[in-house]
């Protein structure tokens, strides 16, 4: 009898079948040949039938051409950094689509002439800030004080209180980072107390400007003192104020939260921020203040390192004349309408140790540490967080007292069925 390993079709009729044309389409050649050519070995092995090939090969491909993957924020920390924090609109995602193709960012339409780049965006963020004289967008928030710093400070130095040396995510230290682009600091202050008195006796011509920072992500309590922007406002030398969350009004859930239109009413000369927090948009830098400081720091020739690209231009835009961003629906959702959802998906899963809870969430991001936002979470057993974290998409929560919570704040209605669905598939493999 014939070998039926000898069957075995060749490489090309493989990628030649339709379903497999279609995924070279959506995947790229190269990763679909390594698919096809280990299923074709395993052919050849007697491991698959010929008959297989096709739909063995297909089922190693990867679901999607990145290889980041769709997760179901259920943590309880509405911005999440490890989740790529603040979750687009869906304007800003359809707006990315658009983006992602040629498209006039540079051009005048009308004229067929050199246009200036993003210049609806940068309307729009000028209209949601109308305290600021001038607006610029960069990279990130890192990138906007970087830039503030090089153009104005670099030689000399910058004074900054003492308790605001911060380290932010993954180890960075913001004084390192005005050091990096050649500025000297003038620490005033002790760790917990500071007046305006350090400021003025430790200001000389050396000094570009006073820092402000906001500390986003701790908070000192007890025996403390700062000063407020009004009061530093009147030092001879110009207030730059890092907010770090993107607000840029105020919020009622969120009244000790610093926003860029109460600082700069208070004086500050500019206000750098974050795009991509609790303002619910791409990640981006805002340079916001005053017009003649912005112009200067918008033509400084290290602006050129830290330009924003189409894709930020385009969604951030949309975040800011669209509809509400899952970060302001999740920021106003209330927690009774939470505790509603919680108990009609938990009532699903009766049969799986399910309950409705309250529950407490946090904004994350490096915004309004130590705000506690109420919550609802469905409660599960622990040996569930695991394998939920496996599925497509993933279904991330956070285990508390021996319990899994799939806390709500962070999910949109719309994926309530899906958490249903998630749990039965997990308990059901379980």
């Amino acid at each position: 009898m014939q070998d039926p390993r000898r069957a075995t079709p060749r490489t090309d009729q493989v990628l030649a079948d339709p379903q497999v044309a279609a995924a070279v389409t959506r995947l790229g050649r190269p990763v679909v040949k390594r698919a096809v050519t280990a299923a074709l070995e395993r052919c050849r092995t007697g491991e698959v039938d010929a008959s297989q090939v096709v739909g063995v090969a297909l089922a190693a491909l990867p679901l999607y051409p990145t290889s980041l993957r769709p997760v179901i924020n259920a943590t309880g920390v509405v911005v999440h950094t490890n989740l790529g924090r603040a979750p687009l609109s869906d304007a800003a995602r359809e707006a990315l689509q658009v983006a992602a193709g040629t498209n006039d960012v540079e051009l005048d339409l009308a004229t067929g002439r050199r246009g200036r780049r993003g210049a609806a965006t940068l309307a729009a963020l000028a209209a949601a800030v109308p305290d600021a004289g001038e607006v610029h967008v960069v990279n990130n928030g890192a990138a906007a004080l970087a830039l503030a710093t090089c153009a104005l400070a670099m030689g000399r130095t910058v004074v900054v209180a003492r308790g605001e040396l911060v380290e932010i995510g993954d180890g960075f230290r913001i004084p390192e980072l005005l050091e990096s682009v050649g500025a000297t600091l003038r620490e005033v202050g002790t760790t917990n107390r500071v007046r305006l008195s350090d400021y003025s006796d430790a200001i000389d011509e050396s000094t570009a400007f006073v820092l402000k920072v906001h500390p986003s992500n701790f908070r000192v309590e007890g025996f403390t003192s700062s000063v407020p922007i009004s009061e530093l406002s009147t030092l001879p030398v110009p207030v730059i104020v890092d907010l770090g969350s993107g607000l840029l009004a105020p919020h009622p859930r969120l009244p000790d939260e610093p926003d860029a239109a109460t600082v700069l009413r208070a004086g500050a000369s500019l206000v750098t921020a974050s795009g991509d927090k609790l303002l619910g948009g791409p990640q981006c830098g805002l340079l916001l203040g005053d017009r003649d400081l912005v112009d200067r720091l918008r033509r400084f020739p290290f602006a050129r390192a830290v330009r924003v690209d189409k894709l930020t231009l385009a969604a951030l835009e949309a975040t800011l004349t669209g509809p509400p961003t899952p970060v302001a629906a999740a920021l106003a959702s209330r927690p009774e309408d939470l505790l509603l959802r919680a108990s009609a998906i938990a009532s699903a899963l009766t049969e799986h140790d399910a309950s409705a809870v309250r529950s407490e969430a946090a904004v994350g991001g490096g915004g309004a540490p130590g705000v506690v936002l109420e919550s609802a979470a469905v409660s599960l057993p622990a040996d569930l967080a695991a394998p939920l974290r496996q599925l497509d998409p993933a279904v991330v929560g956070h285990v508390v007292r021996g319990r899994l919570l799939l806390d709500l704040i962070a999910v949109p209605a719309e994926f309530d069925e899906a958490i249903v669905e998630a749990v039965r598939r997990v308990a059901k493999d379980g």
